[in-house]
């Protein structure tokens, strides 16, 4: 990727997150209640929420290092969220954190990477593979995406782009899948025929990252769409 995104961005992409959860909470939701506990959506901007009033409380004027705002969202996650998708997401928060830089900006290729870290850290806590029916169905796509661009060349909104097209992809990629993770896996066959809330939840953050960083470019470019 040819630019930087700053801990401004992350902030800005953060904000529009939990718009958009708590916009869709109710979407979120009815999907969990088809193969889950029926809380997902409200847990999600719940949780966000906390995160938004944590970004909110923090001191102006000065800007948190990438490492450091990753790592804050994910402890917040862990705290507020009940639940597997609390210790998830605060999973991918917080190790992405872990890999990321003490600055307050990050280049392009190093971002996926960090996105990528996080990622693996779910991985590693759910133990979900591609073909599971879980969010990293989504996640894992949009990783591969987001690397293949960094390593292009392309600008950091034109590989959250692609990182977007490649987790919509990847999420309705589960309708059809049997679960073998979560709750869900209970159900056996009958989880076949719905998207999982997970994944849904993992495109919107994604595509929220897309958009924020797209806004970004057409403010600096002019004409960007």
């Amino acid at each position: 990727m040819a630019d930087e995104i700053t801990s401004a961005d992350l902030d800005a992409w953060l904000r529009r997150s939990a718009a958009e959860l708590s916009a869709h909470a109710d979407e979120l939701t009815a999907l969990d209640s088809a193969i889950g506990d029926a809380d997902h959506g409200t847990n999600m901007a719940r949780g966000f929420k906390a995160v938004l009033d944590k970004l909110d409380a923090a001191p102006a004027g000065d800007a948190p290092t990438v490492q450091a705002l990753l790592k804050s969202v994910g402890m917040t996650l862990i705290s507020k969220v009940g639940g597997a998708s609390g210790s998830l997401y605060g999973t991918l928060f917080l190790d992405m954190g872990k890999a990321a830089p003490a600055s307050t900006s990050i280049s392009g290729a190093d971002f996926a990477a960090v996105v990528a870290a996080g990622v693996a850290g779910v991985v590693g806590r759910g133990h979900a593979v591609v073909g599971d029916k879980t969010m990293i169905d989504a996640l894992e796509p949009a990783v591969a995406a987001l690397t293949e661009a960094a390593a292009s060349g392309a600008s950091a909104a034109e590989a959250a782009q692609a990182a977007a097209d490649a987790v919509t992809i990847g999420r309705d990629s589960t309708v059809p899948l049997v679960a073998r993770k979560g709750r869900a896996s209970y159900l056996g066959e009958r989880s076949a025929g719905h998207l999982d809330p997970g994944a849904a939840s993992s495109a919107i953050l994604v595509q929220a990252l897309a958009d924020t960083l797209a806004g970004d470019a057409a403010g600096e470019g002019g004409d960007a769409a």
